[in-house]
């Protein structure tokens, strides 16, 4: 008789932390982790479009945390409260970002400075403070948990007019490959998720009339990604199914971007 499988990516009971949860790829992430029987906490600095997300999924299963993720106190707070909430923090998802776009002579110090806060130092901070959470967690006998920091293909070849927001998801990597190694053996597991042209309002720049095709002719696809594309990759590496996936790079751009 076949033995009945259970869903490896089932996320049941597990509570998951999205930052960037209001719209686009955030939200995306968020739903699928509740369609897969989580609980959210999304963390976005527009109340309004986390309060239509809580409505889209319902309050038990979505809880908003409004704020800035380069505030660290706020950062602490909202850890904090999602761990009480819970009793245990099993996911975070390092979501939130910006572009501001300037070719690199002209590019002043104000939006160097903003792409660096909320794309690499706000995921340090978040990693951080999450993964204390879920040291404990292990330390105590119990699973530990699962990061996801959100990359770019940018940060890994380059771009052109964004020398912050490559420099900030190349970081973003760094981050990723040396929490792994840190904590491997602790019962954390840390992966970036790189992303090509994905379907959202920071890609309309791209994805239109003067871009298009010349983007298009560099993807083997031939189309972009979208947020759905993105949410299950990231939900694979939050679950148990990769159990044995940790410290690695994933890209989900449709060949943009291919490596050994």
């Amino acid at each position: 008789m076949a033995q009945e499988l259970t869903n490896p990516m089932a996320l049941t009971g597990k509570c998951v932390l999205v930052t960037g949860a209001g719209q686009g790829i955030g939200r995306a992430i968020a739903a699928a982790v509740v369609g897969l029987g989580g609980d959210v906490v999304a963390i976005d600095r527009n109340g309004e479009t986390l309060e239509e997300l809580v409505r889209e999924q319902g309050s038990g299963r979505v809880t908003a945390a409004v704020g800035d993720v380069t505030d660290e106190s706020f950062i602490e707070g909202a850890v904090e409260a999602a761990f009480r909430a819970h009793g245990r923090i099993d996911g975070l998802v390092n979501n939130a970002g910006i572009t501001r776009p300037a070719m690199i002579h002209k590019m002043d110090r104000a939006a160097w400075d903003a792409v660096i806060a909320v794309n690499l130092t706000a995921p340090f901070l978040l990693l951080q403070a999450v993964g204390r959470k879920m040291l404990g967690q292990a330390a105590g006998g119990a699973p530990g948990g699962s990061i996801v920091n959100i990359s770019s293909d940018a940060g890994r070849r380059g771009t052109f007019g964004q020398i912050n927001y490559g420099a900030a998801k190349s970081g973003v990597n760094g981050l990723t490959m040396s929490a792994a190694r840190e904590w491997a053996n602790r019962g954390v597991r840390v992966n970036s998720v790189a992303f090509g042209v994905i379907e959202t309002p920071m890609t309309e720049a791209v994805r239109g009339d003067k871009l298009r095709e010349q983007y298009l002719a560099q993807i083997p696809m031939g189309r972009w990604g979208t947020p759905a594309e993105v949410a299950n990759t990231v939900c694979f590496l939050l679950s148990d199914a990769a159990s044995y996936i940790t410290g690695q790079v994933i890209s989900v751009n449709g060949g943009y971007h291919i490596s050994a």
